[in-house]
Order: C-alpha cells, then sequence, then structure tokens
C-alpha cells in the first residue's frame, strides 16, 4: 500500500484567466476563480468587505425616488452626489441638500440665504466628473462638477463644525466657452483644465491662474489637438490629455512662449476616462487592448507604456468589444494599493453587476473580480481627520459607504476562490485524496466551504456531490476578552483547518466558498494529503 505524500501550495499571483489548463499546472498559487476576493497586500486572498447606506437604517435617497446616482465625491465632512436634474449634499446621509442654486458670489450666503435661493435645474445630466480647486484660503476647497450635459458647476463651503446652519456657501455655473456642456474636467498648476466641450472634443479650455471660473482672463486659453479627448489627468507636473487614438502632454501650461502639446504615444489610446486613476506613481487607464499604465519615469524623452492585465485578457478583451453599453466607474483605494474597476450595464432589466480588484504588488498587479456591486458612480477623499473615505451610487438612488461592513447592505456576500487543476507532478498518476488543511486567518467567526472537482470535472469519473465543511472557524482571542467555553484562548492568526477529503482521479482542484454575512477571511494557502495508486 502507497503511503500518503503532501503537497502544499502558497496562495498568490491573483486571478488568471489567460492561461490554458496545462500551463496552470506550473502556477498552483494562482486562481481560476476569484470572485468577491481580494489579493491581499499581506499575502493570500482575503474576502472582501461589503457596502452600508450612507446613513444607515435611517438613510433616504437624494432624490426621494428612485434614480441613477451619476456621481458621488467626499466633501466637507460629507458627500456630494448628482441625480437626476440636481446636485445634493449631507453630511449624514438622513437628509440632502440641493446645492445646484442660482449663482452666489461676493462674500457668500448664510444657510437661510442659500436655501432661499431658486434652485438651477440641471438638464439631463450625465455621468459626472469632480475636481477640487484648493487653496490656503478655503476650508474644503471649491468643487467643480462637470457632467457632459451642462454647463460645469461650482460648489463651496467654508465654515466646520457639525452644524451645517453655520456655513457660508458659495455656487454657480462656470462659462468655459459660451453656454457648452464640459465632460470633464480636473485641475492642473493653478488652473481648472476642461475637455470634452460640446462641438468643441479635440480641445482643451484652461482657466486663469488661480481662478478656475474664468476662461477669458489673462493665463486662459484653449489648445486643439487632432483626436477626441476621452479623458485628461494632471500628472507630476504634466497635464496628460487621454484621446480615442493617442495620449499627449500639457507642457508649461504657466509660459506662453514654450506652452506645448507633446505626443507620448500615437498608438495607443483610452476608452473611458472615468477609468483614469493614479496609484504609486503611475497612471492606469482602460485602453482597447487592457488595462495600462502610463509609467512615471522618462525614458529616452519619452513615457514608457506597459500592460499589465494580461492575466485578465479575456475579460478585458469582452469589456472593450461592448464598452458602449457599460457605465464605467474606477476608484483607488491607498490603504491596500488597489485599483477597482467597475461596469454596468444601467439599461439593461438585468443589470450586469461586475468589476475588477487590481491589487498592487512588488511584482505587479494582481487581479480578481466583484459580482453584485452595482456602482454607477464611485468616488473617494479624505475627511477633516485625514481618513481617507469611499462612496458609491446605483441605479435606485442609493449611496453607500463603499467597501464597508460584512454583506451588499443586506444581500449575502457570494465569494468564490478556485484553484487550478493539480497533478502533484504527474498528470498520469491516480491519486486519492485523504485530507486537506487550509491556511487561513479569519476577522470573525466563520464558516466556509471546500468543494473538490477531479480530472477538470470530467463526466467520465465520479464526481464528489456535495461540499466539504470546513466546520466553525473562531478567530484568536486576545488575553482579556476571551470568553470561557466559547472562544479558542491563544488562537494562532493562521490557523490550519482540518478537513477530511474523499474521491480519485488524476488532477483535481479545490474551491473555497462562503455564502453570508460573516466576517471577512483570508485564505493564506493549502496543505494536500493524497495517496497515489498507479497509473492510469
Amino acid at each position: 500500500m502507497s503511503r500518503s505524500q503532501p503537497y502544499t501550495v502558497a496562495c498568490a499571483g491573483g486571478l488568471v484567466t489567460s492561461s490554458n489548463a496545462i500551463d496552470l499546472l506550473k502556477t498552483p498559487g494562482v486562481a481560476t476563480e476569484l470572485k468577491n476576493f481580494e489579493v491581499s497586500t499581506k499575502g493570500g486572498y482575503r474576502r472582501i468587505n461589503g457596502f452600508t447606506k450612507f446613513g444607515g437604517a435611517s438613510a433616504v435617497q437624494p432624490t426621494g425616488s428612485s434614480t441613477n446616482i451619476l456621481g458621488a465625491i467626499p466633501y466637507a465632512d460629507g458627500v456630494v452626489v448628482c441625480a437626476g436634474t440636481s446636485i445634493y449634499f449631507s453630511q449624514t446621509g438622513t437628509s440632502w441638500l440641493e446645492i445646484n442654486r442660482a449663482s452666489v458670489s461676493g462674500s457668500g450666503d448664510n444657510y437661510t440665504a442659500f436655501t432661499g435661493r431658486s434652485v438651477a435645474a440641471r438638464t439631463g445630466q450625465g455621468q459626472c466628473q469632480f475636481a477640487l480647486f484648493e487653496s490656503a484660503t478655503s476650508d474644503y476647497g471649491k468643487l467643480i462638477i462637470s457632467d457632459g450635459a451642462n454647463e460645469p458647476f461650482f460648489f463651496e463651503m467654508t465654515g466646520t463644525g457639525a452644524n451645517i446652519n453655520t456655513r457660508t456657501f458659495f455656487a454657480g455655473e462656470i462659462t468655459v466657452t459660451g453656454t457648452k456642456s464640459v465632460e470633464y474636467v480636473t485641475v492642473h498648476d493653478k488652473h481648472l483644465i476642461a475637455a470634452g466641450v460640446e462641438d468643441n472634443l479635440n480641445t482643451i479650455f484652461y482657466s486663469g491662474t488661480l481662478d478656475p471660473t474664468d476662461f477669458t482672463s489673462t493665463g486662459s486659453g484653449s489648445i486643439a489637438l487632432e483626436d477626441q479627448i476621452k479623458g485628461i489627468k494632471s500628472f507630476r507636473n504634466e497635464l496628460f490629455i487621454f484621446c480615442e487614438n493617442s495620449i499627449f502632454k500639457l507642457q508649461n501650461i504657466n509660459n506662453s512662449s514654450t506652452i506645448a502639446v507633446v505626443p507620448v504615444t500615437k498608438n495607443v489610446g483610452c476608452l473611458s476616462g472615468h477609468s483614469i486613476q493614479e496609484i504609486a506613481g503611475d497612471l492606469i487607464f482602460l485602453a482597447p487592448d487592457g488595462l495600462r499604465t502610463v509609467a512615471g519615469t522618462a525614458r529616452i524623452g519619452d513615457i514608457e507604456l506597459g500592460t499589465v492585465s494580461s492575466a485578465i485578457q479575456n475579460i478585458l478583451s469582452d469589456l472593450a468589444e461592448n464598452i458602449n453599453i457599460y457605465t464605467i466607474n474606477s476608484v483607488v483605494l491607498r490603504e491596500k494599493s488597489q485599483y477597482r474597476l467597475f461596469y454596468t450595464n444601467t439599461s439593461a432589466v438585468d443589470t450586469t453587476q461586475r468589476g475588477i480588484i487590481g491589487t498592487l504588488r512588488p511584482n505587479g498587479f494582481q487581479w480578481s473580480e466583484t459580482r453584485g456591486l452595482e456602482v454607477t458612480a464611485i468616488g473617494s477623499g479624505f475627511d477633516s481627520d485625514g481618513v481617507e473615505k469611499y462612496y458609491h451610487g446605483d441605479t435606485n438612488g442609493n449611496v453607500y459607504e463603499h467597501d464597508n461592513g460584512n454583506d451588499f447592505n443586506g444581500p449575502d456576500i457570494l465569494a468564490r476562490y478556485t484553484t487550478p487543476n493539480y497533478d502533484y507532478g504527474d498528470l498520469g498518476t491516480l491519486k486519492t485524496l485523504h485530507y486537506l488543511r487550509v491556511s487561513m486567518k479569519t476577522e470573525g467567526i466563520v464558516e466556509p466551504d471546500v468543494q473538490v472537482k477531479f480530472d477538470f470535472n470530467s463526466i467520465d469519473i465520479p464526481q464528489p456531490t456535495g461540499l466539504f465543511d470546513l466546520g466553525v472557524i473562531n478567530p484568536p482571542s486576545l488575553f482579556g476578552e476571551a470568553v470561557f467555553n466559547t472562544n479558542t484562548f491563544a488562537g494562532q492568526n493562521n490557523p490550519m483547518i482540518r478537513v477530511p477529503l474523499q474521491g480519485s482521479g488524476t488532477s483535481n482542484n479545490f474551491s473555497i466558498i462562503s455564502n453570508d454575512s460573516k466576517p471577512s477571511y483570508t485564505v493564506n494557502g493549502l496543505y494536500i494529503d493524497f495517496i497515489p495508486s498507479g497509473r492510469r
């Protein structure tokens, strides 16, 4: 009788969907499914957090009815959102203030005067972008909003404290050229930059120095390009202009004699300006051939372009082919070194709810997917305590605290991590599984299960019909916090959970599955004990 043999796998590498099954035999630590998991910066695969309504049980919708949230951004220790034909602000989520009021300038309005002004309704708002123009004399900066259907709108609040009634308000529309709509805005070197301007889709416009509301004063101007603009981003003292088929950068904006637009590449374009984010000294964006970065260091007078999504290329290719049916949104979670991209078909009856998470590791981005997060808008920013906040909206007019809680505002989180097939070094030898140990770190009491499939899920051999129960896994208890007969005192941070297995094949894969509202957990690795039993 053959003796059992061990096989150890460390969870690393993230989701890989573009390699064939034979190649994956050589990379056992990667995942062929990694849904509602994230690659942890500390190693392993962690089930993601959920989201909760901003305002909790007392939350109300900004518009009072179900409608797409078109933009969301933290501001002034609250949230600004765009929905319907208006722009709203709330500190609590339990009440919302319409802030698109008639022009307020000069010394500003107090709360009573501001709320007494007529609402300047916005017609047919599109997907919104935000830019924050900060100054030493402003508590929170001037927030500029564009939506591709109206003139940009600015809102500014001064004054601190929890009582909004004591603050001063400023607001109004910004005329870039005539009464044209503007799709993209960003702040660059003391100027507001506008692009995607109606009837001027190839042109960037820049405001006067230190005045984001004035596009006619000294220091303002415009530059026409040879390609349609799809997004703009200020990065390392240069303005990057992402076009349909090319990328440019604007240099020396404050010197009229040397200001220039120079090409970065004429071979790669951007599919969506809402995909552009800065992360770890690079800009990442969605190109026709996947996600790319613009490297932050100059190289022989040019900028190096690098593809970062080859591991999930088939997912990105499908997205690119159907880009026109999706609303694209993205955000960076800086503490986790993550780039998150969401794509939602808001016109479909059964809304597609998909997303991609890229965690930046020392050897590059490692990927996973999300399911069940319907994101029509998402934004991040810092509160007055320096804590970064994330908010997203959906098609039903709700605003959520993103990456918060253990469920999707009520519904359970279905999470699944599936390994490649393991042949244990010999695809021709039959193996009988003895047991599995899962190295796991939990953040509370969890109860995931294990599924096993043999020989690439072949119909020619018996497959286990059910799930193998890992049991109730308790987190490690801290001294002074353990409850007698309840907690495991002095538990380990990475417990090895043992589960007996059954079944035979020349190869097999494993899936770690949970579908509940329990706390997150991280799968760090697997230890498999099997018995070889001859060649098939």
